[in-house]
């Protein structure tokens, strides 16, 4: 259903909530970056299956090998996913150099690299989550050598 009023409301917010994250982004680099570094989730799933996520690029390695298990639960998926792309991008913002979190004008974050190319790594998340692929290893891999 298409209604005009509520199209424009929805996609006024996605920008007001871009700008107040890029501003964000802007004040307090390190703090936004810490915010999105929690994955709570992500975390708690890990640690049941007894990994520790230590924000190497070899607990990403460690994560896709993981049964999949949250996969029969519908409702965790885009959440879990969501924690996974965050956990990527801040294991790409730690360890590749000038690396960097930047937000989309829909309020979206993405991880800029040294060559200007934009990752959506929350995108990557939850593919991964869904279906295995890319793999968190695989895409690290990428970005590190972009």
């Amino acid at each position: 259903m298409n209604i005009p009023f509520l199209d424009n409301w929805l996609n006024r917010r996605e920008a007001e909530q871009g700008e107040r994250l890029t501003l964000a982004l802007a004040d307090d680099p390190e703090g936004v970056a810490e915010l999105f570094s929690e994955c709570a989730m992500l975390r708690a799933h890990a640690r049941a299956a007894g990994l520790e996520l230590d924000g190497s690029p070899a607990s990403l390695e460690a994560l896709d090998q993981l049964m999949p298990r949250w996969r029969r639960d519908p409702e965790v998926v885009p959440w879990l996913g969501n924690d996974a792309g965050f956990y990527l991008g801040t294991v790409i913002v730690r360890t590749v150099p000038e690396a960097s979190w930047q937000v989309w004008p829909n309020g979206r974050p993405v991880i800029l690299l040294a060559s200007g190319r934009e990752l959506d790594v929350i995108d990557s998340g939850v593919s991964w989550a869904m279906t295995g692929s890319p793999e968190l290893s695989q895409a690290y891999a990428e970005a590190s050598e972009d």
